[in-house]
């Protein structure tokens, strides 16, 4: 099975009472990208403002080619707090994950993550959701 060519993965904190400047505190970094629900963002590449529809910390990784997602994911988590209790209390609050964008040039193309980032993962309460694009 080949490599997947390209990943890129972002952890988010979402909800609606998210307070992205209470969020920096607790894990330790500040986000890549924020928005205040109700208020308005422009993320695209339009430029067109919309408005949030929840709120959000997000912080992303460069993508990697040829793709390396298990990196990504590790590197991520080794930016933010090793508390897990800090973690836990988030989890109440909020919801949270690690979205991953996976995409091939070839059918069959593979990537995996090893024991210890999935039970890193685990121990936070942070999914991981994959949107998988295939070649054209």
């Amino acid at each position: 099975m080949a490599i997947v060519s390209k990943t890129v993965a972002c952890l988010r904190v979402i909800g609606d009472d998210v307070i992205t400047a209470d969020i920096t505190g607790k894990i330790g970094c500040e986000p890549t990208r924020q928005m205040i629900k109700g208020e308005p963002f422009i993320w695209s590449e339009n430029g067109k403002p919309r408005i949030a529809k929840t709120g959000m910390w997000r912080l992303e990784s460069p993508e990697r080619i040829p793709g390396d997602l298990n990196s990504q994911v590790s590197e991520l988590l080794c930016l933010l707090t090793k508390d897990l209790s800090i973690w836990e209390s988030l989890s109440r609050e909020c919801r949270m994950d690690i979205s991953c964008g996976v995409f091939m040039e070839v059918s069959m193309e593979g990537i995996g993550l090893t024991a210890d980032t999935l039970l890193a993962l685990g121990q936070r309460g942070v999914e991981i959701d994959f949107d998988i694009y295939g070649p054209d």
